[in-house]
């Protein structure tokens, strides 16, 4: 008998540096600071509608694909509350997805073709470029510039081609925080007037910005938000991220391609949870008290870490620190230093190379501060002891 012979479709991606340092923590015991996820639960009122729904007769077969109509319709009004924008339609503009790792990969499957350009902004969360690629397309990566870590313009108009179908922008930024101004949309708009190509939202950590800025999202810009495709997440909003549920906003006609590809990719997302979620969303308290919520916590971490020798690098939005390591290690890589600081100090952090495709190693590794006050507490003893 002969066995059939596979070839990877992605042969240089082996399993993700998150879920290596996750369970190099769980091995070492040591407390994990490392993988984008709180120490807490959802708020209780969230909770409590899920434990309803989930014994609600009827509410345990498939939602409609584009997602509940009733969720639909209150992300309208949030996003025309939050954004001051008009209320996206509901039905032609909403897509609920399978968190928003779902929605960037169902929105890459409709636009990517074999050759096409995708213009990547690195650092950069990991999956970008492999969803590219496994579209036939090829990534196109521009740096951003240490140590604000925001686009450079002329660099990016550099890298456009009459190939270029679309740039992936993140903001507040994954792994930097940083977070992108009027300005910044308004030079994006500016460079893409003239071309084709569209653009990538990833606006998950919309509601972690800090200091008194306000995130400027895609959809508060005309000329972008006909272009673009805005991705957000009920999971990090609502510190439920193993609930896998977001959405996507896009005009009408971008819309329909999204969905051509997320009715055969996932088709629905679970029904009690989305029936849990428009219970609270009619709230605004929750998603408005963020900022100030996830500040004090940067702020403690940031004062924890004064004791130790890491340097801190600023983090205007998200819920990620970046620090120096030379002080404590000065001629070590950054993945070697991630993993001694979770085998030999107990705290498990991600290394910076890791959101690089080619490995770009800066001296920095990412902590993640969603975390209880007493989890940070804990950590900044033990790195204090290094």
């Amino acid at each position: 008998m002969v066995l059939p012979s596979l070839a990877s479709k992605l042969p240089d991606v082996g399993t993700s540096i998150f879920s290596v340092m996750s369970q190099l923590a769980t091995e070492c015991g040591a407390i994990n600071l490392a993988q984008g996820f709180p120490d807490y639960d959802p708020p209780q009122v969230l909770t409590d509608a899920l434990a309803r729904h989930a014994q609600t007769p009827g509410h345990h077969q498939y939602a409609p694909m584009p997602g509940l109509p009733r969720l639909r319709a209150l992300i309208s009004e949030k996003t025309a509350l939050t954004y001051g924008v008009s209320a996206p339609n509901p039905d032609t503009e909403i897509t609920v997805t399978s968190g928003a790792t779902e929605a960037l990969y169902a929105v890459l499957a409709a636009v990517v073709r074999p050759g096409d350009e995708v213009i990547v902004l690195e650092p950069a969360y990991d999956l970008y470029g492999p969803a590219i690629r496994l579209q036939g397309g090829v990534p196109v990566y521009v740096p951003l510039a240490l140590p604000d870590f925001l686009p450079d313009w002329e660099r990016v108009a550099a890298a456009i081609s009459p190939r270029t179908r679309l740039i992936m922008v993140n903001s507040p930024h994954n792994p930097s925080g940083a977070v992108l101004t009027d300005d910044d949309l308004n030079a994006l708009a500016d460079l893409l007037a003239p071309t084709e190509a569209f653009v990538l939202s990833d606006e998950v950590y919309e509601h972690m910005v800090f200091d008194g800025q306000q995130h400027r999202s895609v959809l508060q810009h005309p000329e972008l938000a006909a272009r673009g495709f805005v991705l957000s997440s009920f999971g990090k909003t609502y510190h439920a991220t193993g609930w896998k549920v977001g959405y996507c906003i896009a005009p009408p006609l971008l819309t329909a391609e999204v969905r051509r590809v997320h009715q055969f990719l996932t088709f629905a997302v679970s029904t009690p949870t989305q029936h849990a979620l428009a219970d609270v969303l009619a709230n605004a308290d929750h998603y408005q008290s963020l900022p100030g919520f996830y500040q004090q916590k940067r702020d403690l971490f940031g004062e924890l870490m004064r004791a130790t020798r890491f340097e801190l690098l600023p983090s205007p939005g998200s819920y990620f620190q970046l620090a120096r390591y030379q002080a404590i290690a000065p001629n070590e890589d950054d993945v070697t230093f991630a993993r001694r600081l979770t085998q030999e100090a107990g705290v498990a952090v991600v290394p910076m190379s890791a959101f690089y495709h080619d490995g770009t190693d800066h001296g920095l590794v990412r902590f993640c501060f969603a975390k209880k006050d007493e989890t940070l507490r804990a950590a900044a003893e033990r790195l204090r002891n290094l």
